[in-house]
């Protein structure tokens, strides 16, 4: 199989120094260096394209822009770039979800991905007007995607639920091809939904061995339900001609960051209810000593980040090997970004996609046949 990689579109602002912000903690002041417009997000998206990333992640949150209205407005300027549109599923009624999902197809050329995210921090789901605890909102989620997929499969659902209650639900059109679900989370509760919906289940970049027991984690999870899903990671990147380049990249970004804004950041992260998170939390623990964790696996963005917190620090032949090893353990995508993501996905795109593609690892999409993937079956 060939390895997908995807890129990320900050619509939460870029820069030349990291743009923090996410699980509840305000995007930096350095968001507003490059500000999220449709012309620069699609400058993004073209490049992505030309140099073969397969799609690009948006976030959700009250940090950054709305990620539908977004990426359906680049993907008008883009040609083959598919758009991993994160979404929280307690916004809208799963009825709704899957026509706009379905709509989005046909207008797109079949270019939606879906990266469902359950939300970890109930301070800002209160925001929005949702008060359930966590783990409820992860047994709503299983309920919504039960909902949507059936809808998706073209059948008329009746549901009366814990949390959602749909009757006579359908669509008129049902998309074609049907989106691909992108699902993470290292809670247990998390684990069931991945288990049951996930066509890809997601990690953020921890440790090999760390990834190595949550896929099989998942794996053995999912198999109880005849599943098999593939599995991704989420990573940055700072990848140079030679090492030295890349961590004085990474030294550049780390001399970057103002010490009240960490000690600001790190409190609010704090306060996650996140399982992810407070792993990612635990790579650093708010210190700006001993990042690099694994070799070539750096830490640092985490001190001003929430989620994904970890990069790839390296020459193109070391983070090469570093992807090689990852997928050794089962991980076959990977989402991918970097600061400011212009110039970042050509260091990547055109460093080390070439040296994959002479190992026989990675095929640009423009050169695969066009045959759609399909989604892997779930139980009702």
């Amino acid at each position: 199989m060939s390895l997908t990689f995807h890129w990320f579109l900050p619509t939460n602002g870029d820069s030349r120094h990291v743009v923090g912000g996410g699980h509840g903690t305000p995007a930096t002041v350095s968001g507003q260096d490059r500000p999220p417009t449709v012309a620069y997000l699609s400058q993004i998206a073209r490049a992505a394209e030309q140099l073969g990333f397969a799609a690009a992640l948006t976030p959700t949150g009250a940090w950054c822009e709305d990620a539908w209205l977004t990426t359906a407005m680049v993907s008008q300027n883009s040609e083959r770039l598919k758009f991993l549109v994160a979404f929280r599923p307690g916004s809208v009624s799963p009825t709704l979800a899957a026509q706009m999902a379905s709509t989005f197809q046909r207008q797109s050329g079949g270019r939606l991905l879906l990266n469902v995210v359950t939300g970890g921090e109930s301070h800002e789901q209160r925001a929005y007007g949702d008060f359930l605890d966590k783990d409820a909102r992860y047994r709503r989620t299983g309920e919504f995607l039960h909902i949507v997929r059936q809808l998706w499969d073209g059948k008329s659902v009746d549901l009366d639920g814990e949390f959602l209650r749909v009757e006579d639900a359908k669509l008129s059109r049902t998309p074609d091809p049907v989106p691909e679900v992108y699902f993470g989370g290292s809670s247990p509760a998390a684990g069931e939904v991945a288990a049951r919906y996930a066509d890809v289940y997601l990690t953020w970049g921890e440790p090999p061995a760390q990834v190595a027991a949550k896929i099989a984690w998942i794996r053995a999870s999912a198999a109880e339900y005849g599943r098999t899903p593939r599995f991704g990671i989420r990573l940055h990147v700072i990848t140079r001609d030679t090492a030295a380049e890349a961590w004085a990249e990474a030294d550049r970004l780390l001399d970057g960051f103002d010490p009240e804004t960490v000690r600001a950041v790190q409190a609010g992260l704090a306060r996650s209810e996140s399982e992810g998170q407070r792993r990612m939390l635990a790579l650093h623990g708010g210190s700006r000593e001993s990042l690099e964790i694994h070799p070539n696996l750096w830490a640092g963005i985490g001190l001003v980040r929430g989620g994904a917190g970890t990069a790839l620090v390296g020459s193109h032949d070391e983070v090469a090997e570093r992807i090689k090893e990852y997928h050794a353990l089962g991980i076959d995508e990977f989402v991918l970004s970097g600061y400011p993501h212009l110039e970042e996905a050509y260091w990547f795109g055109e460093g080390v996609l070439p040296r994959l593609a002479a190992q026989g690892l990675w095929t640009h999409p423009d050169d695969r046949a066009s045959v759609p993937s399909a989604h892997v079956p779930f139980t009702s």
